[in-house]
């Protein structure tokens, strides 16, 4: 049954992916028995869920090493998914970033296939954002850092790692935060890697509402403009302290986008920050910082910067207005040298949670 599980589950794939002429590009993937992973979770046991949703359940577990791990187990079994889930697996693989989530491995012998993960234990920016806690504020500081982090991450997907990554749902229930609430870009379902050649991809359009870059909406074709776009949202989310689809006075739901576009295009950005952002923020620093986020947002995908322009352009604003920030940073990370050396939307959306992740057809 086991071995049944494994070639359903896309192990002839993956061997087969691993044996191909590009696999000097792959990482180690270890392949963990469903015994090991069963033990780690106390057979799946409920209270060791951190999270559930319409795709599956992620679990804490402890492997028989003492490493604290996050198992991600989807709920059903679907064919037309296992390329997907292997997809995820191959590209995570290559990824070697501090501010991505690392893969440590998978399971494909179980009923459906698993993977394993670091454990990051601080939850998603969304709820940081969105559920603030107030023994714990998100700080602009923080905010800033993060969008840094974000961005360098990116950054390296586009341009630095071993083959071109467009990540292709860029959001804040994506970005997760670890023990020193560093960003950690998760979630490469989605994915695609390209050849450095290529300019974009076309696919069926699949996304967030509130995210989803209006330019691919129309055309079906993901460039790396697209993560840009997805990008501007989250950074908008950090400035405003707003969800992507707001709720009005009236009770009408409405694109951030648009509404902090306008508020820039006014001259009212500041009548639209979060109150903790307004308060601690530098209001020069903010500027710039919303500056950039509204060139990513730009309806014409031409005129948004690139990925590595916005990470260097992030970490100059802050090695000009916080020294002390980036002084810390490179302590903690000095193993990883220089962050930048690695390197809206449409009113009709506006009906639909921003938390639904869909497919659109072609």
């Amino acid at each position: 049954m086991k071995q049944r599980f494994f070639k359903r589950n896309g192990g002839l794939l993956l061997k087969q992916r691993l044996s191909s002429n590009n696999a000097s590009d792959i990482g180690q993937i270890n392949l963990f028995t469903s015994k090991e992973l069963e033990k780690a979770t106390d057979n799946y046991n409920t209270n060791r869920i951190l999270g559930q949703g319409g795709q599956g359940t992620v679990y804490k577990g402890m492997l028989a090493e003492g490493r604290i791990v996050a198992i991600k187990r989807p709920k059903r079994v679907d064919k037309k998914k296992v390329e997907e889930f292997v997809n995820e697996v191959v590209i995570l693989s290559k990824i070697d970033h501090r501010n991505v989530v690392q893969l440590l491995g998978s399971c494909l012998e179980t009923e459906v296939p698993l993977l394993v993960f670091e454990f990051i234990p601080n939850g998603t920016l969304y709820q940081h954002i969105h559920h603030q806690n107030e023994a714990f504020p998100i700080t602009w500081e923080m905010r800033f850092r993060i969008a840094v982090e974000i961005s360098s991450a990116l950054s390296y997907l586009h341009s630095a790692a071993s083959v071109q990554i467009y990540h292709r749902d860029i959001k804040s229930t994506n970005i997760l935060l670890d023990d020193k609430y560093r960003a950690k870009v998760s979630d490469f379902g989605s994915s695609r890697s390209i050849t450095f050649d290529e300019t974009h991809l076309t696919t069926q359009v699949q996304g967030t509402f509130g995210y989803l870059d209006p330019e691919y909406f129309q055309s079906s074709q993901f460039t790396e403009k697209s993560d840009v776009y997805s990008f501007g949202v989250v950074l908008t989310e950090l400035l405003t302290g707003e969800k992507p689809i707001r709720s009005t006075d009236s009770g009408e739901e409405k694109s951030l986008v648009a509404y902090f576009l306008c508020a820039m295009k006014e001259n009212r950005l500041f009548e639209i920050l979060d109150d903790r952002v307004l308060k601690e923020g530098d209001r020069e620093e903010i500027l710039k910082v919303a500056t950039i986020a509204s060139r990513c947002l730009s309806p014409n995908g031409k005129k948004r910067p690139t990925m590595i322009e916005v990470a260097i352009q992030l970490a100059g604003i802050m090695k000009a207005s916080s020294p002390a920030l980036v002084l810390q940073q490179n302590h903690e990370e000095t193993d990883c040298g220089d962050m930048t050396s690695h390197f809206t939307t449409s009113s009709s959306f506006c009906s639909v949670s921003s938390s639904d992740t869909v497919n659109f057809p072609n």
